[in-house]
């Protein structure tokens, strides 16, 4: 029977060199949430019939984004490389905004916050939708599943 789900996430720690609370709690509630609720279904046949669900590293590696996923009992399914250079605008522009929306958390109106929400989430979104194109004919993911992917992306790219 299908199940195509994400049942465990893992973000490889050895290229999150920096995080502070705000980073730290934005990773948690992503991978929270896309366990919770998501759609993910890589598209290529294996020959064996599984469909999940299934269980993913992420990590980067030489600039590219390594999708490592592998079936509930955690034996290999596949692997998946992409390249990230279509995200560094967009990773660099999320990265911006949730700074200004963190400063004005703390400080500034209601009003302000929300405008500064609403271009965070606007970021977001044109993100996700690319991330959704990229996997097109790859893994197929619903819309809240790309968001909370993209997120984990930038957690991934955490230099400083």
């Amino acid at each position: 029977m299908a199940d195509p789900r994400i049942i465990s996430v893992e973000l490889d720690e050895a290229t999150i060199l920096r995080r502070n609370a705000d980073i730290e709690q934005e990773r948690r509630v992503a991978i929270f949430d896309l366990i919770e609720e998501n759609y993910f279904k890589p598209l290529r046949d294996m020959g064996d019939g599984y469909a999940g669900p299934y269980r993913l590293k992420l990590s980067v590696t030489e600039g590219r984004l390594v999708l490592d996923i592998t079936r509930e009992d955690g034996s290999p399914h596949e692997t998946l490389i992409l390249g990230l250079g279509r995200f560094q605008r967009p990773v660099r522009e999320y990265f911006a905004i949730c700074d200004s929306y963190y400063q004005a958390i703390r400080k500034a109106t209601a009003a302000e916050i929300e405008t500064i929400d609403m271009a965070r989430r606007g970021v977001h979104n044109s993100a996700a939708e690319l991330l959704m194109e990229r996997l097109e004919g790859k893994i197929e993911v619903d819309f809240a599943t790309a968001r909370r992917l993209f997120t984990l992306i930038c957690v991934l790219h955490i230099k400083q």
